[in-house]
């Protein structure tokens, strides 16, 4: 988005963008408490931002670290002792739908983890420079993964504490899920289910924002 942007505070379709993503959640049935993890010195805005959009379930601050994994593990242990299971979210994907929320929740509560995804259409490079193409993949057996990243809370605890354990970086949490042998259920995600990343994603997600009121 550039220096000096905040993308989780554009404004979108009349509140900040991450305001939609915490009201999916807020209004989903399968959900009981929210914990919402935040860069320090940026507490008193989102509780302000709660006020403001008078979100009903009760919720948690909990402080971010310098990677997503700490972040994921700091908000693992804010969580509300009799958790069972945690559905991990970004927050800058605002356009989740309840059920698809629902449907992880089920696939992790039968299997341990569970994934939000949707099968690769395009045809899909592998290039070692950024160049030149060094190979086609099989696009059949591709999957890109989105948020909820649903688990059981004993099994992403035990998936993380391993990453920690052995100093490993991870882009999300079935990665770590991998490496103690854990299934992770695909669950197709029906509807768009974009994450805003670029300048350019923002008129979509704000159509598709609109056409969900």
């Amino acid at each position: 988005m550039g220096p000096n942007v905040d993308k989780l505070f554009l404004e979108l379709n009349g509140c900040p963008l991450v305001a939609h993503t915490w009201r999916r959640f807020d209004r989903a049935p399968g959900i009981d408490h929210l914990v919402i993890v935040v860069r320090d010195g940026m507490q008193e805005a989102f509780g302000e931002l709660a006020r403001e959009q008078a979100f009903t379930k009760p919720f948690t601050l909990a402080a971010g670290g310098p990677e997503r994994q700490d972040s994921v593990w700091n908000g693992l242990e804010a969580l509300p002792r009799e958790t069972e299971i945690v559905a991990i979210q970004d927050a800058a994907r605002p356009c989740t739908s309840p059920d698809l929320i629902a449907a992880t929740i089920d696939a992790a509560r039968r299997i341990g983890a569970a994934v939000a995804a949707q099968p690769v259409a395009d045809t899909i490079k592998e290039s070692a420079d950024g160049q030149t193409v060094e190979r086609t993949l099989d696009r059949s057996r591709l999957w890109a993964v989105q948020t909820p990243q649903t688990f059981r809370i004993q099994v992403i605890r035990r998936a993380l504490a391993q990453v920690r354990q052995r100093h490993i970086l991870v882009t999300d949490d079935t990665a770590a899920c991998e490496l103690i042998g854990q299934p992770v259920q695909l669950v197709v995600s029906p509807l768009p289910n974009p994450k805003v990343t670029r300048p350019e994603d923002l008129p979509y997600v704000e159509m598709l924002l609109r056409q969900a009121t």
